[in-house]
């Protein structure tokens, strides 16, 4: 009787312990689904703008002094974007500044108007996550609900901007360290995702749909086996390209902004050379196709995301272009996210592999779409989730073992220089790595205490 009473008891905290999380994340999500669906327009529009003005990518350069001067100059520590998230929420203390968001926001819009390659997920992340830490500190919480609260606003910005709610709450659980979750914030980070997902999408605003046309159809030599071994095969050794694709894509980015550090004494020059070296790319590849997001082109052709689930939706070397062209447009002050490139860099590789193996291109472009991602962002469950959220789930074990893959072939790297090591990945270097952010391993691997 005394044990059924305590698990009542139990039982009736949780109730309690719910509630006042959907309470406290609802204005949460109504104001990160609303900045998002305005940045999201905002996007569009600018996208729109600059199609119709090729001529705007000329100004990349003057866009990246303006860029990083507004950092420079008023931005506080708003610059350390997706970094400072993390920090705040491992360490609590340093504070994240409300202007975070407006900064984020407006910049990354600038970055996609002149023509620079950058996607959307940070921006959204730093949305959600400085709104979280202003409404938090009106709500006046403790650091452990607070913490709670800013995993929560990364959920929110995650789960509005690509429409994928399941894959945004387990996303703001798994990025903050390799190979470990907490549960602690689970159900608010779901709520939060959902309930900002919800409220972006009132405002009319849509996301791109991806459709696989493959189906699979099993041998009938193995009728116990729900997979086709051969395919299956092929996922693998394509998981392992796409991870190594997301080591080169992390280090090339950090590397760049390294060296930029480094050469440039004066910071404003850094956005100056970069936007430059954009314009010459795009010049000698006489395409514009690697400018901007790459979701679709102006008229239909060319290369992009939508075009990479067809044959000749992809030149051969389409995902080194778009790879090489963001990591420079990143690493020298430019604003956005990783995430969209990543998403074309994925599935243009995977058309190419596609077609080299005699595999399904739309199926090894999904797959590449989300295993890319998860390399390079260490995040494996949630890519597998945002597959089925995007793609369905008939093809489930092959985004699984394409995003498992990558994961590990990926190393100890990722875009998230704030990342902690929480397990280090096939025991290598266990001791040595573990509670390490990937900047101090960067930094162990190069040998040397400061960058």
């Amino acid at each position: 009787m005394i044990k059924n009473t305590r698990i009542a008891f139990e039982q009736f905290h949780i109730l309690k312990y719910a509630a006042k999380w959907l309470l406290l994340i609802i204005p949460l999500s109504i104001v990160t689904g609303s900045l998002v669906a305005l940045f999201l327009f905002l996007l569009e529009q600018a996208t729109i703008t600059r199609w119709n003005n090729p001529w705007l990518i000329y100004l990349l350069p003057l866009a990246g002094v303006l860029i990083v001067a507004l950092y420079r100059f008023k931005g506080k520590n708003a610059e350390a974007g997706n970094n400072l998230v993390m920090d705040e929420i491992h360490k609590p203390g340093g504070g994240i500044p409300a202007r975070m968001a407006p900064f984020v926001l407006i910049t990354t819009v600038l970055t996609h108007l002149f023509g620079g390659s950058a996607g959307r997920e940070g921006t959204a992340i730093q949305i959600g996550g400085s709104m979280a830490h202003f409404i938090g500190r009106k709500f006046k919480l403790n650091k452990n609900d607070l913490r709670i609260f800013l995993i929560s606003g990364v959920a929110a910005g995650f789960g509005a901007v690509f429409g994928t709610p399941v894959a945004g709450a387990i996303f703001a659980l798994e990025v903050l360290a390799i190979g470990r979750i907490k549960y602690d914030a689970l159900l608010p980070a779901f709520f939060a995702s959902i309930g900002s997902n919800i409220v972006c999408s009132a405002y009319g605003i849509g996301h791109t749909h991806y459709h696989i046309d493959f189906h699979q159809t099993i041998e009938a030599s193995a009728p116990f086996l729900s997979f086709n071994v051969k395919l299956l095969l092929s996922v693998i050794v394509a998981g392992m390209i796409f991870g190594l694709a997301s080591n080169l894509f992390s280090e090339l980015s950090h590397g760049i902004k390294v060296i930029a550090d480094r050469l440039f004494k004066r910071k404003l020059l850094i956005p100056l050379v970069g936007g430059s070296v954009v314009i010459i790319i795009a010049f000698l590849l006489g395409t514009n196709d690697y400018l901007g997001l790459g979701v679709s082109t102006p008229d239909g052709l060319g290369v992009s995301i939508v075009n990479s689930f067809s044959e000749g939706g992809a030149e051969p070397l389409s995902w080194l272009w778009k790879l090489l062209l963001t990591a420079i447009t990143l690493g020298t002050g430019f604003k956005g996210g990783e995430v969209t490139p990543l998403f074309f860099i994925g599935a243009t590789l995977g058309n190419t592999l596609g077609l080299v193996s005699g595999n399904p291109v739309d199926l090894f472009a999904a797959i590449g779409f989300i295993a890319v991602f998860a390399g390079a962002t260490n995040t494996p469950l949630a890519c597998t989730i945002m597959g089925v959220e995007l793609f369905g789930g008939e093809h489930v074990i092959y985004f699984a073992i394409a995003c498992f893959v990558a994961y590990y072939f990926s190393g100890h790297s990722g875009i998230y220089s704030s990342q902690r090591i929480g397990g280090s990945k096939a025991d290598v270097n266990q001791q040595i790595y573990n509670n390490s952010t990937l900047n101090d391993v960067r930094k162990m691997k190069r040998g040397n205490k400061t960058e």
